[in-house]
């Protein structure tokens, strides 16, 4: 497999639409990297007025890892795995997301213990900090 970047997000996780929120792995350095997310207007996740939903920046960062981790396993030779989350600390929004944004997710890995993961990740579009915040993730 072409490991080319950027990288379509349905290569690298099982998610698809309209339940993937992600959609290019971007940059990679090792455990961290930078993912972009096109919001779309027929999103489940964005309301009337075309506001995304507070609980889908969780779910944006955990697919953002979710894509390096995928990255990771592919340039292993090993099969994409499962993850799942268990854990959300500290997650601060300071804007929404709107459908028509393009959002730029920089996830960096904090710790790694068996099959367990933490890794921190903030949401920008453009220059602007949408939110932040931890995740913990059990890797299947």
């Amino acid at each position: 497999m072409d490991l080319t970047l950027p990288l379509e997000a349905e290569e690298l996780i099982p998610h698809r639409l309209p339940m993937r929120l992600v959609d290019r792995l971007v940059d990679i350095d090792d455990k961290n990297g930078t993912i972009e997310a096109d919001i779309r207007a027929d999103c489940p996740l964005v309301d009337a007025s075309g506001v995304l939903d507070d609980i889908a920046l969780t779910e944006l960062i955990a697919q953002a890892y979710a894509m390096i981790k995928g990255y990771n396993d592919l340039l292993d030779a090993a099969p994409v795995r499962q993850g799942f989350l268990v854990g959300i600390k500290k997650l601060t929004r300071q804007a929404s997301a709107n459908s028509g944004d393009t959002l730029r997710i920089a996830i960096r890995t904090i710790a790694e213990f068996d099959d367990l993961a933490i890794a921190r990740g903030e949401i920008w579009r453009a220059d602007e900090c949408l939110a932040e915040g931890e995740i913990k993730v059990w890797i299947n």
